[in-house]
């Protein structure tokens, strides 16, 4: 099968720090030529993916974040690219499915990789005449457009390249951006009432995550918080992997945490709020722990160390590999090509 994967004009595949969804994008890409299959990346142009990627295409532009002017010459170019090119597109742009000037008869697909606001299900919902739908998890579908999604499948990871950590840091981790949906300002309260010392890596380049910084998180750090920025790779994993556990006390219906089972890869428990997806993603008493008030998710913390990280590790490569997410795709193309999933 001949595959065209479109990411966003804005961050390289894969990403260099944070970037959820270009990780995934480059799993994907992996994934499908490890299975025999051909990949086109329509990426920034200092993506580094080991697969083909399609030429002309302008070099990230983080600057430029949510521009709609940005995206859209970015969509125009890579449809252009893969004419004639490939069997399917996997568009995960979001003004990609609602481009009319794409190849005729050729099958597209898009992730919806955000959460399903009134404003988001418009899109999406007029997306869906001719693009087929996938969603992230059950509660990203709960409410609305259920009927019009054609599968879902949840994030996976390259598993087997993270290191298992010892967890014997002696902190407890944040990892996300910095606004107030990711649950920052909870998670030092948590760690706080824990007595646990942490350590807080996060996106913040925009103006809006730099203010929220200095006006809110940073008043409210003590000698046991511990402000890293942002890291990404190898650092990420350790960070990770040295942890007690993720502090994750998302404050809005996540769609998909990556950063858990990116954690759970590790070996390191997640300690959560039940909201979104996170009781799709841990397993409650084995790998991690959800509550909703801050006293209840100090308590768990406080238990966390007693999980066998050899479980949570079990977790994730069972549950959240590439190479399931990989199998469910191909399954998908499949369907819509004709074209066999396997070679």
């Amino acid at each position: 099968m001949r595959i065209g994967l479109i990411a966003g004009p804005w961050y390289p595949i894969p990403p260099a720090g944070y970037g959820g969804i270009e990780l995934v994008v480059d799993a994907l890409a992996r994934g499908f030529s490890r299975a025999g299959h051909e990949v086109l990346l329509a990426a920034a142009a200092d993506s580094t993916c080991p697969v083909e990627r399609l030429p002309g295409m302008h070099s990230s532009e983080p600057d430029l974040v949510g521009f709609t002017s940005s995206e859209l010459s970015h969509v125009i170019s890579a449809y252009a690219g893969m004419d004639g090119m490939v069997d399917l597109v996997h568009d995960h742009t979001l003004a990609g499915p609602l481009y009319r000037g794409r190849p005729d008869g050729l099958p597209v697909v898009t992730t919806i990789h955000s959460d399903l606001s009134p404003s988001f299900a418009a899109v999406y919902g007029a997306a869906a005449r001719d693009t087929t739908l996938i969603a992230i998890s059950k509660s990203q579908v709960s409410s609305v457009l259920a009927d019009r999604v054609a599968a879902i499948i949840p994030h996976g990871m390259e598993v087997d390249a993270v290191p298992v950590g010892h967890g014997q840091g002696g902190y407890a981790c944040f990892l996300g951006r910095m606004c107030p949906d990711k649950g920052v300002v909870e998670a030092i309260r948590v760690a706080q009432l824990a007595g646990v010392p942490l350590r807080i890596a996060a996106k913040m380049r925009e103006p809006a995550e730099m203010q929220y910084y200095r006006d809110v998180v940073k008043p409210l750090q003590g000698p046991d918080v511990e402000f890293l920025g942002e890291v990404g790779g190898a650092e990420k994993y350790k960070l990770l992997g040295e942890a007690t556990a993720l502090l994750n006390p998302i404050q809005w219906m996540e769609p998909f945490g990556l950063v858990m089972i990116e954690a759970m890869a590790t070996g390191t428990p997640v300690v959560a709020t039940p909201m979104g997806s996170a009781p799709e993603i841990v397993d409650d008493g084995v790998s991690g722990y959800l509550a909703s008030s801050l006293e209840d998710l100090a308590g768990l913390l406080l238990r966390a160390g007693t999980l066998d990280r050899r479980s949570v590790r079990a977790q994730a490569e069972d549950r959240f590999s590439t190479e399931r997410m990989v199998e469910a795709h191909l399954a998908l193309y499949s369907r819509l090509t004709g074209v066999a999933s396997t070679r």
